[in-house]
């Protein structure tokens, strides 16, 4: 399962002028689908897309990509959010949807499935193999994290590990993965929620609080995290 859908389907309340905000996700309501572009709209993580569907009009949001106004894109799994706030735009879509994956040719979803199953394996191996990182003083490697989750949960961690994949500004915060070299439960790498800003390929130590079996409503559960981190 995508990181991508797992922090979708997280629930925030936020405050907004002394009220509260909720971001309800929406299970997939859109199976193979065939779109035209009608208006783009880019951020610096995301392409926001309005496209038209049997005469009906709603937005898309995917990672960054190249779209061209009347091009014709595929997508087969997407997730909606009503009310979702962009704060690059300065705008709250009232419902979009957003797609794991879009394609400028129809999908066999199977083959697409299964490359992308092998592509992210080979991807994993390659980062494990060059990424050999020592934990920080008084810190913790992720496979030992991973090996040991249930004597950390809900106490602090400390993570020396190599910025690879950072998802921003999402439900508010930043969703930052770290490698470093270790890996446990068939996992590689380890996500921190945070409000700091790093960058792809940083080496960096983060402290927060670790969590085991998070769950964040649509019957999607995080099998371990650390919030709230902060650079050390």
């Amino acid at each position: 399962m995508r990181i991508t859908f797992l922090i979708i389907c997280f629930i925030l309340t936020l405050s907004c002028e002394n009220k509260k905000k909720e971001y309800i996700p929406v299970k997939n309501e859109i199976a193979q689908n065939e779109v035209i572009v009608k208006e783009i709209q880019q951020t610096s993580g995301y392409t926001y897309v309005l496209v038209t569907e049997s005469g009906k009009e709603f937005w898309l949001a995917v990672s960054k990509t190249d779209v061209e106004v009347g091009e014709k894109l595929y997508f087969t799994q997407a997730m909606k959010m009503s009310d979702f706030e962009s704060k690059e735009l300065n705008r709250v879509f009232e419902s979009i949807y957003f797609v794991d994956q879009i394609s400028k040719e129809p999908i066999d979803a199977e083959s697409k499935k299964a490359e992308a199953i092998s592509k992210r394996k080979n991807e994993i191996k390659r980062m494990l193999d060059s990424i050999k990182i020592s934990p920080a003083e008084g810190g913790q490697s992720i496979g030992h994290l991973y090996a040991n989750s249930k004597d950390f949960n809900k106490k602090k961690v400390r993570v020396r590990g190599q910025v690879v994949k950072i998802n921003r500004d999402i439900m508010d915060r930043n969703w930052v993965h770290l490698m470093d070299g270790t890996a446990g439960d068939s996992r590689s790498d380890l996500t921190f929620t945070t409000q700091e800003n790093v960058q792809v390929g940083d080496t960096v130590v983060f402290e927060g609080i670790l969590a085991i079996d998070r769950e964040f409503g649509a019957g999607y559960v995080y099998p371990l995290i650390v919030e709230e981190a902060v650079l050390r």
